[in-house]
């Protein structure tokens, strides 16, 4: 990878920052962590093997090994983030490290799981590669990331409220990855056997306001680079939780929230893995096997 493959979008010490100050109360907010962690073991008991060392990245409050405890013959797993108050929340043994500078020796682990946290990474496809040779040879990653829909109707609102209000707009939410990029950044990483999959979970406020103090509340507010360095302006947030409360009420005056999460699965390469055909050595054509009629669809 050269320099130029890397954009810089976050601001990752201001990530830091924020996560150490969401840490203290962090359980109160932290519900789509819990979720996204069961999801993710319940994944992993599809894979029929054990791993004996497991390492959490982007651990938070320590969410995944409380999901993971007792499963999949983990015997020893290492939590990791970026926030030292986070770290020292979710369990030993535990480090604090950038997912972009990971500390780990080659072949380390048999498995690594990140549970919504590799959406702030500037260098992904270099974190992913670090993640791919941390894992022993057949080792498994699985993770979960915010993907490109994720608040879409926060991100629309403040839009058009900054438009209003403003007459130009600067970025208010954070940008999110999207499906159709993250499987080809899997292989370019060198996993073996990529997968990818996405989900869409609808969450309900009181109002707008009740989901931007969640948000804070998570960590999860804006650190984009370019995002304006003032705070937002009441007439701004007011209006756009009005525009919210119109276009995205639920019958009973809830406001919905829409988290998009994408779900990367791959092993690190192994000779006994099944090994894709060499061009040309299929032993029947496509053109045949269509001949006995039907159709197919996607």
């Amino acid at each position: 990878m050269t320099d130029t493959d890397t954009m810089t979008v976050f601001d990752r010490a201001l990530v830091r920052r924020r996560r150490d100050r969401a840490a203290p109360r962090f359980a109160a907010h932290a519900f789509l962590f819990e979720e996204i962690a069961e999801r993710l073991a319940d994944r992993l008991e599809d894979v029929k093997r054990g791993f004996p060392t497991a390492l959490d990245l982007g651990c938070h409050d320590g969410a995944i090994r409380r999901a993971l405890a007792g499963r999949k013959g983990i015997e020893r797993l290492v939590s990791c983030d970026l926030s030292p108050a986070f770290a020292a929340l979710a369990g030993t043994p535990a480090v604090t490290a950038d997912e972009e500078f990971l500390p780990f020796a080659d072949g380390s682990f048999d498995l690594a799981v990140s549970n919504l946290s590799l959406h702030w990474v500037n260098d992904l496809p270099g974190a992913l590669v670090q993640v791919r040779r941390a894992l022993k040879p057949d080792g498994f990653f699985c993770a979960a990331m915010l993907g490109g829909e994720t608040l879409a109707e926060l991100r629309r609102c403040l839009y058009e409220a900054e438009m209003a209000v403003s007459g130009g707009v600067s970025p208010r939410v954070s940008p999110f990855a999207e499906v159709r990029d993250i499987g080809g950044l899997m292989q370019r990483a060198g996993f073996a056997l990529p997968v990818v999959d996405r989900e869409t979970i609808t969450v309900t406020y009181a109002d707008a306001l009740g989901l931007m103090r969640d948000l804070r509340g998570m960590g999860e507010t804006n650190a984009v680079l370019a995002r304006r360095k003032v705070p937002m302006r009441r007439d701004l947030l007011f209006h756009a939780a009005a525009l919210y409360a119109e276009r995205h009420a639920e019958p009973d005056g809830r406001i919905a929230a829409s988290f998009q999460v994408l779900y990367l699965a791959g092993w690190s390469p192994h000779e006994s893995q099944q090994q894709p055909l060499k061009p040309g050595s299929a032993e029947a054509r496509l053109a045949d096997a269509l001949k006995g009629g039907g159709t197919c669809g996607v």
